[in-house]
């Protein structure tokens, strides 16, 4: 089947930045679920664009690969599972809008002020702001937009030559080494971070190049 990537529009790159480097500002990541969020917004999403009855009905057909990741702790298996049976067939334009309205409704209630106010304070001293998530850049574009992000990477769903969702993951799921090997693309082989931030196992590699490295230092609630 023919398909394309979904990638959130203008916070992604695709090329290595060149030119000289010497005078740039402060590179920041940021992991977004758990860290710059206080719980995990891709469930959040899907259970409230599905609504109660078809959020229990969709978890109920998810069972088998629910038990299958207790085994096999694949969560790009997982979530490309919930992606197919959550959002498969849903437009491109279509899931544009729904992401924007949730992070208009729910954004005050996912976001801790400990992190955001971090966020500011590396912005107010003119580093350049990544969000590095394992959640789809299509759902997390409308919160990076309203942080002001300099760009966002993450997993990135398929489509097909109609642009819907087929139910299925672009390459692999952004965490863990995966983090590492998507801001080398954007940013080069040599890439250093100033600080970064996270707050599980996924996040270490990401930390592990940052000079600065926050792990679980967000504790606020919204």
């Amino acid at each position: 089947m023919a398909k394309r990537t979904l990638m959130a529009k203008g916070l992604t790159a695709s090329k290595p930045m060149t030119g000289d480097m010497l005078d740039a500002p402060a590179l920041v990541a940021f992991d977004f679920d758990g860290t710059l969020t206080a719980r995990d917004s891709f469930n959040a999403f899907l259970r409230w664009r599905a609504g109660p009855t078809r959020w229990a009905i969709g978890l109920i057909k998810l069972s088998p690969a629910l038990i299958a990741y207790a085994f096999n702790r694949n969560r790009g298996k997982l979530k490309a599972a919930a992606v197919r049976e959550f959002l498969r067939g849903v437009s491109l334009s279509r899931l544009e809008a729904d992401a924007r309205s949730f992070a208009e409704i729910h954004a005050l209630s996912l976001f801790r002020p400990d992190a955001i106010a971090a966020w500011r304070q590396w912005r107010a001293r003119g580093a350049k702001l990544v969000i590095v998530t394992a959640s789809p850049e299509i759902t997390v574009a409308p919160f990076a937009r309203g942080l002001g992000a300099d760009m966002l990477i993450g997993t990135r769903l398929a489509l097909d030559l109609n642009d819907r969702v087929i139910g299925a993951l672009s390459g692999p799921n952004c965490r863990a080494k995966e983090k590492v090997v998507r801001l080398k693309e954007v940013f080069g082989e040599d890439v250093r971070l100033d600080a970064a931030y996270g707050d599980t196992s996924g996040d270490t590699e990401m930390l592990a190049i940052a000079d600065e490295r926050g792990y679980r230092v967000f504790r606020g609630k919204p």
